[in-house]
C-alpha cells in the first residue's frame, strides 16, 4: 500500500512540487495535497495511487515495502541515473 508519506518522500528525491506531480500524475492537486496529509491514501481510488505510483517510478523513485518482522517501515529509493 502506498502511503502519503512515501509519496512525499518521492517528491522530495525528484526536487517535484505538487503541482509537478499533479500534471505528470492526471491527479489533481487537491488529491494529492490530501493523500499526503493526515487523510492519506486510505480514502482515494485505486486509479488515481496507481496514476502517482506510475509517475514517480517512471522518474526513477522505487518504493520499498514494510517488513514489519525486522521492525522496518515502507519507504522510496531513487534509481541510479535516473535522469
Amino acid at each position: 500500500m502506498l502511503t502519503g508519506e512515501q509519496i512525499r518522500a518521492g517528491r522530495a528525491l525528484l526536487d517535484w512540487t505538487g503541482a509537478q506531480l499533479s500534471e505528470v500524475s492526471g491527479v489533481s492537486l487537491q488529491t494529492i495535497r490530501r493523500m499526503e496529509g493526515s487523510v492519506g491514501t486510505g480514502r482515494s481510488s485505486a486509479a488515481n495511487i496507481g496514476s502517482i505510483r506510475r509517475a514517480l517510478e517512471d522518474a526513477g523513485v522505487v518504493f520499498l515495502e514494510a517488513d514489519e518482522a525486522n521492525g522496518v517501515g515502507p519507504g522510496v529509493r531513487l534509481k541510479l541515473n535516473s535522469g
